[in-house]
């Protein structure tokens, strides 16, 4: 026959007591979902006449004379097309905001403005949308949308980058955007 051995009650509180005060690892912060990190390695895509500086290991897909690039809730996307007028903020006001309020779920907030970036000036739409829904949960998520049209020579790109909303992108998205560059 076997003996049980009990365990003084005593015993086991004080040892629940050392665990207790035991120090814990600290886990490192992590950003919201959509937050790249600041240590991103980037690598140079070349399209259809242009080049720019993408995250490393996001997936792309590309059509045509559309890219895009995805990783998690973050996305990059790019148009070529042929354009015989540079755009100007009055002419993407009144023409593109009409087709993204058409097209874009949720899109809500839009903001024109101009601005310089080393491929020249660039027209710049933020908004905001809904994303695609996940494709095991079905849950969407409003997302942050930058979008710059570059205009060169009878030639337009869109670049579009979107993050869900809050997300601290800005130094990535402005590594991604000075990169760009026409080479032909």
């Amino acid at each position: 026959m076997h003996t049980i051995r009990r365990t003084p009650l005593v015993a086991v509180l004080a040892a629940a007591t050392l665990l207790a005060a035991a120090p814990v690892a600290a886990h490192a912060e992590a950003g919201p979902p959509g937050d790249i990190p600041d240590n991103q390695a980037y690598v140079t895509f070349r399209g259809a006449g242009y080049s720019l500086k993408v995250p490393e290991g996001w997936r792309r897909t590309q059509k045509a004379s559309q890219v895009s690039f995805a990783d998690k809730y973050n996305s990059i996307g790019v148009t070529v097309s042929k354009e015989a007028r540079r755009p100007t903020v009055a002419s993407v006001t009144r023409v593109d905001l009409a087709k993204l309020r058409a097209t874009v779920k949720g899109f809500a907030q839009p903001k024109v403005t101009s601005v310089k970036r080393p491929a020249g000036t660039a027209i710049l739409v933020t908004y905001r949308a809904r994303s695609q829904a996940n494709v095991v949960t079905g849950k969407t998520v409003t997302n942050d949308v930058e979008r710059y049209t570059f205009w060169r020579a009878g030639k337009l790109a869109v670049l579009s980058l979107q993050a869900p909303r809050g997300s601290d992108n800005v130094d990535p998205w402005k590594i991604v955007t000075d990169s760009f560059t026409w080479t032909r």
